[in-house]
């Protein structure tokens, strides 16, 4: 089994409701176990800010599929729950983001882990960080050391799902 960290983002329609929906497709797929979740942030958007403030967190799942069939287990819940691809760092009902896969450095053209800006957002760090303290980023180390906080993006704990809501 393989430990991945999907990050989880959404600012269009009912944000709660389309985060919570994402991890029970995600955790309902047959190869795909969601293990635990990070509290939900609050934050400001990036890139594009004309636009509603996002709720984030981070999953960690298990799974068997290798790291373009996490990414296509991504892209299935995104189409799912009726993403549609705009502007770029434009609004979205769900974004899912392959953030870690094990210790793999991968690099495609389309596809690139570790996400290649998780370490200049917050709203992944913060919640990462939270759900496995001691996590390491491959090439760039602890993330604790390499992450750079600086409230910026003014995250802030929204709440946490319990796991009834989005488990099994």
């Amino acid at each position: 089994m393989h430990r991945v960290f999907l990050g989880l983002g959404s600012n269009v329609g009912d944000r709660r409701k389309n985060l919570v929906s994402a991890l029970r497709i995600l955790d309902g797929m047959r190869d795909m176990e969601i293990r635990a979740v990070s509290s939900v942030y609050e934050t400001e958007p990036w890139g594009v800010r004309n636009q509603p403030d996002f709720l984030n967190m981070v999953a960690m799942a298990f799974t068997v599929r290798d790291p373009r069939g996490v990414l296509d287990a991504c892209k299935e819940v995104e189409r799912e729950l009726g993403r549609v691809r705009g502007e770029r760092w434009g609004p979205r009902v769900i974004d899912v983001d392959v953030l870690l896969y094990d210790d793999v450095i991968w690099e495609e053209d389309d596809f690139i882990i570790p996400h290649p800006r998780m370490l200049e957002r917050e709203f992944v760090t913060v919640p990462l960080l939270e759900l496995s303290p001691r996590v390491t980023v491959p090439g760039s180390g602890d993330l604790q050391d390499s992450a750079e906080l600086r409230g910026e993006n003014k995250v802030r704990r929204a709440f946490r799902f319990d796991e009834e809501e989005w488990h099994g």
